[in-house]
């Protein structure tokens, strides 16, 4: 699923124009990074929490080379999902 998707997904349901449904998406999607970006958690009931880690440099190795390299440091997302869509998952039929 894109966001094209979502986009005309939620304009079939509410009805108000693509242009505009397009740039509450985007709002969202863009609320959602700033806030990852600042390093707080997103929770959005029903469906999951997004949280930062911090991830430690680490040693390495190149796969092609073999030779020992070291992986900085970096944060990282998470998804973890909410036992609601867990269970909205594993209820619904596969294709």
């Amino acid at each position: 699923m894109t966001k094209a998707d979502i986009v005309e997904i939620v304009f079939e349901k509410v009805g108000f124009s693509k242009k505009d449904v397009g740039s509450v998406i985007e709002e969202i999607f863009e609320t959602i990074k700033y806030t990852l970006e600042k390093g707080e958690k997103v929770k959005i009931s029903g469906f999951g929490n997004f949280t930062i880690r911090q991830k430690r440099a680490r040693r390495g190795r190149n796969p092609q080379t073999g030779t020992e390299i070291t992986i900085d440091q970096r944060r990282v997302m998470t998804f973890k999902a909410s036992q609601l869509l867990k269970k909205a998952i594993n209820s619904s039929p596969t294709a």
